[in-house]
Parts: structure tokens; C-alpha cells; sequence
């Protein structure tokens, strides 16, 4: 089981399409999956008519995957856009600022860091600090 974490805190995941492969992405499909060490420019090739597209978070320590967000997101996607994998609390409002939407994380992971850990990062816009610098 997973656990799916928006700004409203722990939640069940409501995607029913399933997801594809990147490798295997066609004309028809709804959700990607990507690796984290996928070249953006891979993905916004093959964003034609797909409604989320979920990054892998092999490690809390591996960024890559916030800036292929960043990435699909200054490309104009507006789909959902999901990180799934090893995403730590503290790394959720860093997360939300790259574009992503939600994100997919263990029951096991859930436990470790329970929702409070979670909701008290939610007012992510709240506390921007290049917001604040740019006035």
C-alpha cells in the first residue's frame, strides 16, 4: 500500500489509469512513470495527450527528480505531476515549489514520518524565501 500526501495532508490515491513506462509511452497513454535520471527534454517530447506523469525518488539524497518537475512544469505542462518514492517531510515544500502535486510515499515511510511531520510543511508559499527577496 501507499500513502498520497497533498496540501491537505495523508490521503488515498484516486488515479485509477495505471501508468507506463517512459520507454513504452504511446500515443494513448494517460500517466508516465520516469525514472530520476531521465533527461527532461526525453519527457516533454512524449507529453502529447498525457494527464500525470509520476517521478521516482530512488533516494531522498537524488534531486534529479525536482528538477525534471521544474523542467515539465517551464514547459507548460499542467497535468498532475507526482514524485513517488524515497521524499522525506522535510523535502515537501521543495517539492511543491518545482511543480509537483502530490506525493507517493510508503506505508512503511508514512509511519516514520507521520502526517503531523507532513501538514506542518503544507503552508509551503507561506515561507519562500526568494519570495520574500525579490519583495
Amino acid at each position: 500500500m501507499t500513502v498520497l500526501i497533498t496540501d491537505e495532508g495523508f490521503g488515498t490515491d484516486d488515479w485509477t489509469l495505471g501508468f507506463s513506462p517512459l520507454d513504452d509511452a504511446a500515443n494513448d497513454v494517460a500517466a508516465l512513470d520516469v525514472p530520476s535520471d531521465t533527461d527532461p527534454a526525453d519527457v516533454i517530447d512524449r507529453l502529447s495527450g498525457v494527464q500525470m506523469v509520476r517521478v521516482d525518488f530512488p533516494s531522498f539524497a537524488d534531486g534529479r527528480g525536482f528538477t525534471i518537475a521544474r523542467q515539465l512544469r517551464l514547459a507548460g505542462f499542467t497535468g498532475r505531476l507526482r514524485a513517488k518514492g524515497h521524499v522525506i517531510s522535510d523535502q515537501y515544500a521543495m517539492a511543491r515549489r518545482c511543480g509537483f502535486d502530490e506525493i507517493e510515499i510508503s506505508d512503511e515511510l508514512a509511519q516514520r514520518q507521520p502526517e503531523s511531520e507532513w501538514n506542518f510543511r503544507a503552508d509551503w508559499q507561506a515561507h519562500d524565501y526568494q519570495a520574500r527577496m525579490r519583495g
